[in-house]
């Protein structure tokens, strides 16, 4: 995998997949804009902004831009307000569904959070359809919230 096509070459701390993961999206800003992303339905820097995390703007736009970087989002003018930008996943940044979904319950199976228990039990027992939903949501650019706020239990298209 170290001489996929199309990729700059860049240097490592060392070949580890795990630790080139992580310089790629390791951060703690990097991981809930993808999260927003894909859960959540954000795509504009307001929104990403106005998420309840408290991040700067500073470091928003830096992320922003090292995320676009490393090809895990894109973003395009949207097309009623030329001064805005869109964000959306990538191919690449949606193959990191498994992870955020895998953070999401590991989170809330062993620390103390706002997470409705119900909700994670069924996120847990479901993983492949959570996945396949997320997925589906991507590919129609469907930006309605996964989960618009947690204890809500309709996790599909009803």
């Amino acid at each position: 995998m170290s001489n996929v096509p199309g990729k700059p070459k860049s240097k490592h701390r060392s070949g580890c997949p795990v630790s080139i993961s992580l310089e790629r999206f390791g951060d703690r800003w990097s991981l809930l804009i993808i999260r927003d992303l894909m859960v959540r339905g954000f795509r504009t820097f307001k929104e990403f902004q106005e998420s309840g995390e408290g991040i700067a703007t500073n470091i928003l736009a830096d992320r922003l831009k090292k995320l676009e970087a490393a090809g895990i989002i894109s973003s395009e003018v949207e097309e009623t307000d030329g001064r805005r930008m869109n964000y959306r996943l990538t191919e690449k940044g949606i193959d990191l569904a498994p992870v955020m979904l895998e953070l999401l319950i590991w989170g809330a199976r062993h620390e103390q959070t706002g997470a409705h228990c119900a909700l994670m039990a069924k996120m847990e027992e479901s993983r492949a359809a959570i996945l396949a939903e997320v997925r589906r949501r991507w590919q129609e650019r469907d930006s309605t919230p996964l989960i618009p706020k947690f204890g809500d239990l309709n996790l599909g298209r009803t």
